[in-house]
């Protein structure tokens, strides 16, 4: 193939993918201009998957205040990061706290960062975890990780260890790697029949579709 029909063709790849985009925003503007407030979320997606996040942030905002959980945590992400708005932690917290209300595990997880860092906000290890266990309880695994550490080293809730090693294995179950290797450093601490117990826990959790636990 030579070099002008490879260029011709990414033009023609370009011009295509460019007219898909005008089609999706207008039918999407269509449907979020009626009150549709998925599609005011979707609509806002679309946006900050191309990069423009100025409009992108103004549609999660349409969205978040129509109720939207989803794009309530998205808009506090932009606001923590200053994408398409100014940078404000305290307009983050806003949107992830009514989102987290509404049992969002992302914005239940931002909500215990924020706490965790106290960037922006009074550092108080005690809320990260209850918002970590929250996220954790609905399979957040960066959550469990989190949580987990703070059990393991006592901080913001009583030390724990053996659910230190419960919380590390559901991110285990779930697939990430990282959380493997976390384990095998936690394991020594334990007893054999400590990490059989947390074993059988865990799995119990994961066969029962991720149920939501109670509190511990």
């Amino acid at each position: 193939m030579t070099a002008r029909i490879e260029s011709l063709l990414l033009c023609l790849a370009l011009a295509l993918s460019g007219a898909a985009f005008a089609q999706d925003i207008d039918g999407l503007k269509a449907r979020a201009g009626g009150g549709d407030k998925t599609a005011m979320r979707l609509l806002a997606e679309t946006y900050f998957e191309n990069q423009e996040f100025a409009p992108a942030a103004q549609w999660y905002e349409k969205a978040a205040k129509a109720g939207d959980k989803k794009a309530q945590t998205s808009l506090g992400l932009m606001y923590a990061r200053g994408y398409g708005v100014e940078k404000n932690l305290a307009t983050a917290r806003k949107w992830w706290m009514l989102a987290a209300l509404q049992n969002d595990p992302g914005a239940q997880y931002d909500l215990g960062n924020l706490y965790f860092s106290g960037e922006g906000i009074k550092q108080d290890y005690g809320e990260a975890a209850r918002w970590y266990r929250e996220a954790a309880r609905r399979g957040h695994i960066q959550a469990q990780e989190n949580l987990a550490m703070m059990y393991f080293d006592g901080k913001g809730v009583e030390k724990n260890i053996p659910q230190a090693y419960y919380l590390i294995k559901l991110a285990v179950l779930q697939g990430d790697e990282e959380a493997a290797a976390t384990l095998k450093k936690i394991a020594p601490y334990l007893t054999a029949e400590q990490i059989r117990a947390a074993n059988a826990k865990a799995d119990d959790w994961f066969n029962s579709g991720k149920k939501i636990w109670q509190e511990e």
